[in-house]
């Protein structure tokens, strides 16, 4: 017999699968060279400027873009306020 997962049962099985979610500032390209070179406090400059959207990636593929937001009254933890979701179209992250 199919399981029907607009029934309750199998959906709830669905709702409980598990996905990596990433939010991806930004990224850059270095040689090995330079990448060898890195040491405590080095900065690495990447290819998103302060104030443009971050992607939010759900197993490789970006699902929507937001905002960086600072989540406790203390300011120790940051999340993403969505600003857009992307549609069926949206593309992978390059690895």
């Amino acid at each position: 017999m199919e399981e029907n997962f607009g029934s309750g049962r199998g959906l709830e099985s669905l709702l409980r699968v598990p996905v990596t979610l990433q939010v991806v500032l930004g990224s850059a390209n270095l040689p090995v060279a330079q990448l060898m070179k890195l040491g405590r406090g080095a900065i690495v400059p990447l290819d998103h400027r302060v104030g443009e959207p971050v992607d939010v990636v759900v197993n490789g593929r970006i699902i929507a873009r937001g905002e960086v937001v600072v989540v406790d009254e203390d300011s120790s933890r940051f999340g993403v306020s969505l600003t857009e979701i992307v549609g069926a179209a949206g593309g992978e992250v390059p690895r």
